[in-house]
């Protein structure tokens, strides 16, 4: 059964830094360096939020407007593992961030931009939570 467990939330000062964890398991091993993995957050009161997606061997990057040149995806498939770099963080990235995987970067169109349709990825890890404040 397929595991993801996110890890490195905490508490950071605005125009600081972090860095998150995802963490997978049971994966085959002929697969699971062929899934792909995306980082989602959650705020109070809102809607989740795709932030974020890396594919398999090919590559495929994909980041919302909202963190594009602040934040960087990357994966290490030897350790199974993806980690998301926050930089420059501010307080409107306080939420719960959770990494979800399924066979490719699902991405959307509509209204006029991309995102990450959150329904179309069939694993999810239990989430950590990201507060930014001074």
């Amino acid at each position: 059964q397929v595991q993801l467990v996110e890890s490195g939330g905490g508490s950071v000062q605005p125009g600081g830094s972090l860095e998150l964890s995802c963490a997978a398991s049971g994966f085959t091993a002929e697969y699971s360096e062929y899934y792909a993995i995306a980082w989602f957050r959650q705020a109070p009161g809102k809607e989740r939020e795709g932030l974020s997606c890396i594919s398999g061997p090919g590559g495929i990057v994909y980041y919302a407007d909202s963190v594009k040149g602040r934040f960087t995806i990357s994966r290490d498939n030897a350790k199974n593992t993806v980690l998301l770099q926050m930089n420059s963080v501010k307080p409107d990235d306080t939420a719960v961030y959770y990494c979800a995987a399924d066979h490719q970067c699902h991405i959307s169109y509509s209204g006029g931009s991309h995102h990450l349709p959150a329904e179309e990825y069939d694993y999810w890890g239990q989430g950590t939570q990201v507060t930014v404040s001074s």
